[in-house]
């Protein structure tokens, strides 16, 4: 598109734009809702949630909201019961009841000189349940559904959600 073509409005634009930071391609909640539903399908999820917020300050890096810490609570994870202790129930490494896909060092070449990081095989209870927390978590932390989550639930926001409802409470955040 030349310059003379574009316009805002109806109002012609001309000169140099300088384009911004590209954002993920945004999806419909609606692709969202199967992705959360297996989730809360399984009965021995009692409840799950996230923080969503933009940061105050990314080293220089421009300040943009993001979904973080998706956290699970199994019906084996009862003892958790302080929200400050939800880190122990996040997806991000090997989680108390889910388990995990652990990484392991593999050598990439016959005389080990060279070596790379692979997911190792799932070490847990329940495989299934552990892809179906795991779908949800890359879908939330993917950025593409920040539009919807954002005008949802606003920003610095802790989400919790439960069959009967979702609660959101003010999220602080260094």
């Amino acid at each position: 598109m030349t310059d003379q073509q574009r316009n805002f409005l109806g109002i012609p634009v001309q000169g140099d734009i300088t384009h911004g930071a590209t954002r993920k391609e945004q999806k419909p909640i609606e692709e969202l809702q199967p992705i959360l539903q297996a989730v809360l399908d399984d009965p021995t999820i009692v409840e799950f949630g996230w923080r969503q917020y933009t940061p105050y300050f990314n080293d220089g890096e421009p300040c943009t909201f993001s979904v973080y810490g998706l956290w699970v609570r199994t019906e084996d994870d009862q003892d958790v019961v302080d929200d400050d202790d939800d880190y122990e129930l996040e997806l991000d490494g090997t989680h108390r009841s889910l388990g995990d896909e652990p990484y392991r060092k593999v050598p990439t070449n016959e005389n080990g000189s060279g070596w790379k990081w692979e997911k190792g095989p799932y070490e847990g209870p329940d495989k299934a349940r552990y892809d179906r927390c795991h779908a949800l978590w890359h879908a939330l932390e993917s950025g593409a559904f920040d539009n919807v989550l954002l005008d949802t639930f606003g920003d610095h926001a802790r989400v919790t959600v439960r069959r009967d409802g979702i609660e959101v409470e003010f999220y602080q955040h260094d």
